[in-house]
């Protein structure tokens, strides 16, 4: 059985992540979508909001499950006997970032590999900060985000402008 992880922010949770969990559940025996709580970014929903989000978003996926966590993700997937880390790829840029973080995390365990997924063409450009950039100039996202997400999304948006 392969036991695989997922972190991130998901803050909000988009489509692309969504895309990179329904991927990877076809891939793995287990899933676990880890929601990291200690995030510097400047989030909008707190953890249990994006813990919630999320486990709605992958409802319907039997062998993926959700958890909040907070301490470096190659201790998180040895704690959760997971033998990868799944990475979603959309840019350059995200190639040059993630291949440093495999490489540490591999030097620091060297059982536990790192799986970046190709971002699915329509997705190539979509990220949580993305998303929030185009909300806050008053642009449509309800393409980006799963629809239970977009109404308490554009609520944080409102309050915050």
């Amino acid at each position: 059985m392969v036991k695989s992880i997922y972190p991130g922010t998901f803050d909000p949770v988009t489509r692309g992540h969504f895309d990179i969990v329904e991927r990877a559940s076809k891939l793995f025996d287990e899933v676990t979508v880890c929601v990291y709580s200690g995030s510097m970014k400047n989030v909008i929903f707190n953890i249990d909001e994006r813990v919630h989000m999320i486990n709605e978003t992958v409802s319907k996926l039997s062998n993926v499950n959700v958890i909040k966590f907070n301490k470096l993700t190659v201790n998180l997937a040895k704690d959760l006997k997971a033998s990868v880390i799944i990475r979603g790829l959309r840019i350059g840029a995200d190639f040059e970032y993630e291949r440093e973080m495999a490489l540490t995390n591999r030097e620091m365990d060297s059982t536990i590999d790192t799986v970046c997924l190709i971002s699915s063409l329509k997705y190539q450009y979509v990220s949580s900060s993305r998303v929030k950039e185009i909300a806050h100039l008053g642009g449509d996202v309800s393409s980006l985000v799963p629809d239970h997400v977009l109404s308490p999304f554009m609520e944080r948006i409102k309050k915050s402008a």
